[in-house]
């Protein structure tokens, strides 16, 4: 069958990579085209564009980038009938991917979703949108199943592919010698994010405040999708550069600063005691303000469903406040014991499923019943 798969972010084109990898085994015919990344491009399959070329956060970045995104919708509708695959497999990435949705729709294309978009953190009204228009939802928390349910719409749970990949990460003994890193200092890792805005808003904060903390060294997670020279002003005594090594990092991280996404859950995977931070513009922020319907902003605490790891959010993420939360994670081993006994109930919530195979396997088996 031919699969048209559109990721819009790094955290996507990893878990699209791996769901391209398992659709190959369950259909050995299979015919991948696809909007993403580096990993998906090694999965096989052709590549439109790239997530790069698309990666906008936020609302008033969003509208001021409207006729981009209007030349790239139009763009993948003519892809999309000229192709013309068995299914669109959206993963994330609300914004673009429902828009692509109801024109597969209207085309009578099936379309199915891997991890769901979050509209049950703000807009909850969107369920009904979806489930005019998504034939199969795939979801991967645990509180998406239920949030769905409460308003008639089935979807498979199949598992966090996140902890699957924690899981299935080979230790990396080598780790400091390999990047001649100092073996007496104990690494707080900094995870800024994937995108520009993300990183500009976040990184010159995250490594200013070094004085304090002289006895450990700061090691900032570099993506490569990003040109490495970005990062040399960041670049200084105890602050190095590491790029596409974010999991070795956090096996061997004794804390750990993290923009809020996808590595917050990550981090908590590998058992890292973290500080949760986030700052975007004040017109974005103004208008999440108003929407956002849950509590908390981290996966951790989401799933948790209560304050595990401490997030510092736009004017609370500041030094001072920085070097408070950092000095507890670090120092104060009851407050990270606690933290550390609510990544233990986070992993038994999450338990481990083989996400994209059983993913895989659900997808080849609803399509087969046409």
């Amino acid at each position: 069958m031919k699969y048209y798969l559109i990721a819009g972010e790094r955290s996507g084109d990893f878990h699209a990579s791996n769901l391209m990898r398992q659709l190959q085994q369950q259909d050995s015919a299979a015919d991948l085209r696809f909007w993403g990344g580096d990993l998906m491009q090694a999965a096989g399959g052709t590549m439109v564009h790239h997530y790069q070329e698309m990666a906008i956060m936020g609302f008033w970045e969003a509208a001021t980038s409207l006729l981009k995104f209007r030349g790239y919708l139009k763009e993948c509708q003519r892809d999309m009938l000229e192709y013309k695959p068995d299914v669109v497999i959206l993963v994330d990435y609300a914004g673009f991917n429902m828009r692509v949705a109801k024109f597969a729709k209207e085309q009578g294309i099936k379309v199915f979703y891997y991890i769901s978009p979050k509209i049950w953190a703000w807009n909850q009204g969107r369920v009904h949108k979806v489930k005019a228009l998504v034939d199969r939802m795939f979801v991967i928390l645990p509180f998406e199943e239920e949030f769905y349910q409460r308003f008639g719409y089935k979807v498979d749970y199949i598992g966090n592919p996140t902890a699957d990949a924690v899981a299935d990460h080979p230790a990396a003994p080598d780790f400091y010698q390999r990047n001649n890193l100092d073996p007496q200092k104990q690494i707080i890792a900094v995870l800024p994010g994937s995108r520009k805005q993300e990183i500009e808003e976040m990184l010159y904060e995250m490594v200013a405040i070094l004085p304090p903390f002289l006895n450990y060294q700061f090691i900032v997670a570099g993506v490569d999708n990003l040109d490495p020279n970005y990062y040399a002003h960041f670049e200084r005594n105890n602050v190095r550069i590491l790029f596409n090594q974010t999991y070795d990092l956090l096996a061997h991280a004794t804390a750990a600063l993290v923009t809020s996404g996808t590595a917050t859950l990550e981090t908590a995977l590998f058992g890292v005691p973290q500080v949760v931070c986030y700052r975007t513009s004040a017109v974005t922020y103004a208008i999440s303000k108003a929407l956002i319907k849950v509590r908390y902003i981290s996966l951790v605490n989401l799933i948790a469903d209560r304050e595990v790891v401490k997030e510092l959010i736009q004017g609370e993420f500041n030094s001072r406040n920085l070097v408070t939360e950092l000095k507890k994670i670090t120092a104060d081993e009851e407050f990270i014991a606690q933290q550390k006994a609510g990544y233990a109930e986070l992993r038994e919530k999450l338990g481990r499923n083989n996400a994209a195979a059983k993913a895989a396997k659900l997808m080849v088996g609803y399509l087969s019943q046409k």
